[in-house]
């Protein structure tokens, strides 16, 4: 849907858009719109439609110390650009750190800065930034947002380096999932930049900016959806390469050389991971062309998004292996010899050791030697004789008994119980019979090799029973039909409580209810992993993993506290 989107509004984290206040006067003093290397002096078009509208009032003159609404103490100006500044901020009353963003209340754009600010805040997701306060006050209009100290912008990141290719896989699909969610809502950003992207201590990435920093540029575009997918692009591009894929340098990183034209990631730099170099260029050519030729070009997030999720995962890079120290033998162990021995230290010598006594060597050695021989041999012949006689009775008494009738099901014939077997999992589905998924995009993780990551439901208020709906859940694949036994299942949180049920199912996307399905074991637990166990094996291709409880959570980077689950691992035997 091609729709027409002004910025909504800046969630910057730590400053308005740039690095520094140098770096934001050096980019105005030379007019040049960093992202494409344009210049910016009037309201011309920019690239795919978007359009820069200069500023028509100067930044106001504020200093250290300065307080808002008797509130938030501006600490340091980090960004005065364009007719606005930006500073880091402590709000007195909550006592943490803040970003502002302020501006003179006659300015030009001061009513799109606020109506930007006002719909960020209510998009509420926390993949961005967010908006804190808006407001209009004393002939100043100033934007209230987060501030997070812990956290690396990607200009920073890549100022050491290219990113390793499961980081650069990371960046884009949770960039390209949050973005495709904000214009879902009808928010666009316009500006993603290397500077509004950010990397928290827990590897989580965040946008800063959304709508509110184009909205102080007074940027626009006809086509913010495809504006948007290929700033992602060329963020992945930066990533793989560690260029901009302009020909004007940009942020830090070198552009790419003139007159040639948009190439091949892997043709910049080698070892570039080849899925990821072709998405890069299918989200770079919006105009219709793309370098693949098998795929077409993406020139929405949320079409991104899906081309991201059809990839192979990309795991993380095994750990480099230390080798131990060499084991260093003592003294002891090792003797002396060839040792020097250190001033000062007094060495034990070793008593002499009597010789070993002289083999027999007379005739009445020589015929104890021959006696002793005798009797082993004698010795060994009957013990082979005496065992040799009690196998065979043995396997007599076998013989005539018969076979027993004592031996258990479920054990081989010696009476032990069999391991179960393994059973993989070739693919998974949510199941959403009311048709609203809770994160359909990340089942695979639950039966990945990476257990840090997950899939998870909504936070709900009430609970641990889930009221609102009939349960939550994901059909797996076995990949045909298999003796189900057990499965073992690893959780996110814990508490009181998850109940949770597994169930045979006819297909992936089954059509009919809970109720119609074969149920194979439930459980209800308060830890962090369980087992679930049938009375006896069910045959299936496809189990239902259902959850109807769920114990309450703290807030994090998805979601607010309130009752939710997350899947971590499963694995089925059978």
């Amino acid at each position: 849907m091609a729709e027409r989107s002004t910025a909504a509004v800046d969630v910057a984290d730590n400053d308005g858009d740039e690095p520094s206040a140098a770096q934001a006067a050096r980019a105005t003093s030379d007019g040049v719109d960093t992202q494409n290397g344009r210049a910016a002096d009037g309201p011309m078009p920019d690239k795919d439609g978007e359009r820069t509208h200069p500023a028509s009032t100067a930044a106001p003159e504020l200093h250290s110390g300065h307080k808002l609404a008797r509130r938030y103490r501006l600490e340091e100006c980090v960004t005065r650009v364009d007719g606005f500044s930006s500073w880091r901020a402590m709000d007195e009353k909550l006592r943490r750190a803040v970003g502002v963003h302020l501006m003179p209340a006659d300015h030009s754009r001061a009513r799109s800065v606020l109506a930007a600010a006002r719909s960020s805040a209510l998009l509420g997701d926390p993949r961005f930034v967010q908006v804190l306060d808006a407001v209009e006050e004393n002939d100043l209009v100033y934007v209230v947002h987060e501030w997070l100290p812990d956290a690396t912008e990607l200009t920073a990141l890549l100022a050491m380096g290219p990113l390793e290719a499961h980081e650069a896989y990371q960046l884009v699909s949770q960039v390209s999932q949050a973005m495709a969610a904000a214009h879902r809502e009808g928010l666009a950003h316009l500006r993603l930049t290397p500077s509004a992207i950010l990397r928290t201590s827990t590897g989580q990435w965040r946008i800063r900016g959304l709508a509110v920093n184009a909205a102080l540029r007074g940027i626009t575009s006809d086509t913010p959806q495809r504006a948007d997918t290929e700033a992602i692009g060329a963020l992945l591009y930066a990533a793989l390469t560690q260029r901009w894929p302009y020909e004007s340098d940009a942020y830090g990183l070198t552009g790419l050389p003139k007159g040639v034209g948009l190439i091949a990631p892997d043709q910049v730099r080698a070892g570039v991971h080849r899925g990821l170099g072709e998405l890069a260029m299918r989200a770079l050519a919006n105009d219709g062309a793309t370098a693949s030729r098998q795929e077409p070009p993406c020139t929405t997030p949320e079409e991104l998004s899906k081309a991201v999720a059809a990839m192979p995962r990309i795991r993380p890079p095994e750990p480099a292996f230390t080798a131990p120290p060499e084991y260093q033998h003592t003294t002891y162990q090792q003797g002396s010899y060839g040792r020097t021995t250190p001033p000062g230290v007094t060495t034990v010598q070793s008593l002499p050791v009597a010789p070993p006594p002289p083999p027999l060597q007379s005739r009445t050695g020589r015929a104890l030697k021959w006696g002793v021989a005798a009797l082993l041999i004698a010795a060994l012949g009957l013990g082979s004789w005496q065992l040799a006689d009690t196998l065979l009775e043995r396997g007599t008494q076998k013989g005539n008994s018969g076979t027993s009738n004592n031996t258990k099901p479920g054990t081989d014939d010696s009476g032990e119980k069999k391991e179960p077997t393994p059973l993989k999992i070739t693919g998974a589905q949510e199941y959403a019979p009311d048709g609203k998924p809770q994160n359909a995009e990340d089942v695979e993780k639950t039966y990945d090799t990476d257990a840090s990551s997950y899939w998870r439901t909504k936070s709900y208020i009430d609970g641990p029973e889930v009221k609102i709906k009939d349960g939550l859940g994901i059909v797996y694949d076995l990949g045909s039909e298999q003796d189900v036994s057990a499965a073992s299942i690893a959780l996110k949180y814990g508490g009181a409580r998850t109940t949770l049920t597994m169930y045979a199912t006819d297909a992936k996307s089954p059509k009919g209810s809970v109720d119609s399905m074969v149920k194979i074991a439930q459980t209800t637990t308060s830890d962090t992993s369980l087992q679930l166990t049938a009375e006896k094996p069910v045959t299936t291709r496809y189990v239902l993993v259902w959850i109807t409880a769920m114990p309450h959570a703290p807030a994090d980077d998805f979601s607010g506290s309130g009752y939710k689950q997350a899947i971590t691992d499963v694995k089925f035997s059978g």
